[in-house]
């Protein structure tokens, strides 16, 4: 199992009552005793601090980032801006849930994007209940960032992430918050017997109102800057961890939903998601010292500030893929050869552009496109006679082809 999988959020259990009693009889000695163990026990919580002249230099990087990126759509077409949005939105979506251990097809992720957006992507991939449900979050968090977050919002966020009332074979509190009745709330790591406990979330008798400041707090305006809101709530909410499951994705798309009111559009070009997930081990550890610190949070809203500001910039490559497959039929549009190409066609010179890995083969053609090996070798033979395709340098036990320009 991998180990950001190893990582999930699960219900502590242990064999014999006795030892459960004994984890809270530990745990409820610490809390009387004034031990502070975690930064959700301290006396002043939850009033975050931090060094705003530290916060300074990335916080302007950030913004000129986002400058520039939003610079440049701005001069390109309606349509380019809607693929580069679609392309961003579906990086999101697959690698919010990668973070967590679950693989995501992204065809699908796609076409889900795409249909709620009303966008032509060609052909559809089946409709997977799950993807769903994911794609439904992060398009309600982006595209209704301006809207109140209530507790009935995150309600239907948490729904839509579950739709079977199951994580797996667990049942869940599903559309609420949860209720503790299995044990407390902990982040683990490790295999059975030799468990590490990483973090432990408050008690859910104190859910109604711990969520009911913080949403008090996510709508009010309270003078930080926006992107350091943006920080803020998500560390809040995952420290919360109000759900059964599901609280990394969730505090992801509030998290989202903050950046999408500092861009001040309703369309997402970059993913934090995505760049998180590259850097994974960084984002546990951070979270874990900050939660174990004290109420003064620079050094995660630093680390918050510089993965965003490497989202960005990872997100000018992407755009330039956008930028070139679309001049790329832009052009066969335009030289008069009247190119008429099936939907296998559309599919593999897509995959060309997006970057395939490996050497394209008729084999491999057959195979992605689901069809014969016959029917294989006459779509490339068709789209190396009207120059779209050539072979590929060097030899082999298989010819292989890629894009003539």
């Amino acid at each position: 199992m991998a180990a950001a999988a190893n990582r999930r959020i699960i219900r502590r259990t242990i064999r014999g009552e006795w030892l459960a009693l004994a984890v809270n009889w530990v745990f409820n000695l610490r809390m009387n005793g004034g031990e502070e163990r975690y930064v959700w026990q301290a006396g002043d919580w939850p009033n975050w601090r931090y060094d705003l002249s530290a916060l300074t230099g990335p916080l302007t990087e950030v913004s000129r980032a986002q400058g520039l990126l939003l610079g440049r759509l701005a001069d390109v077409g309606l349509a380019l801006r809607d693929r580069a949005s679609l392309a961003a939105l579906a990086e999101d979506v697959v690698k919010t849930c990668e973070i967590e251990g679950e693989i995501l097809n992204v065809e699908s992720v796609r076409s889900s994007i795409a249909r709620r957006l009303g966008m032509e992507i060609g052909a559809v991939a089946p409709v997977d209940r799950h993807v769903e449900g994911v794609v439904e979050m992060v398009l309600d968090a982006t595209s209704r960032s301006a809207e109140v977050l209530t507790a009935e919002r995150l309600f239907g966020w948490h729904a839509a992430l579950f739709p079977t009332g199951y994580s797996g074979m667990s049942k869940l509190a599903v559309g609420q918050w949860r209720n503790d009745a299995a044990g407390p709330m902990q982040v683990i790591s490790g295999p059975t017997g030799r468990r590490k406990v990483h973090f432990q979330a408050p008690p859910a008798e104190r859910l109604l109102a711990e969520t009911s400041r913080f949403l008090a707090w996510a709508n009010e305006e309270t003078g930080d800057p926006m992107l350091i809101k943006a920080g803020l709530a998500h560390l809040w909410l995952v420290t919360l961890h109000p759900f059964d499951d599901g609280n990394g994705r969730i505090a992801r798309a509030v998290g989202d939903l903050f950046l999408a009111r500092a861009d001040g559009s309703s369309q997402r070009f970059y993913s934090l998601s995505a760049q998180i997930q590259r850097e994974r081990r960084d984002y546990y550890d951070v979270l874990e010292r900050t939660q174990k610190g004290s109420l003064d949070v620079t050094g995660w809203l630093a680390w918050f500030l510089g993965t965003l500001g490497r989202a960005i910039a990872s997100t000018q490559t992407t755009l330039d893929v956008v930028l070139i497959k679309a001049r790329f039929w832009q052009r066969w549009a335009l030289s008069g050869q009247g190119l008429s190409l099936n939907e296998r066609q559309v599919k593999l010179l897509n995959r060309l552009l997006d970057g395939f890995e490996g050497r394209l083969t008729s084999s491999k053609w057959g195979s992605i496109a689901k069809c014969s090996p016959d029917t294989a070798l006459r779509d490339i033979k068709q789209l190396l006679e009207q120059g779209v395709l050539k072979k590929s340098p060097g030899g082999g036990r298989s010819t292989g082809y890629e894009l003539a320009d």
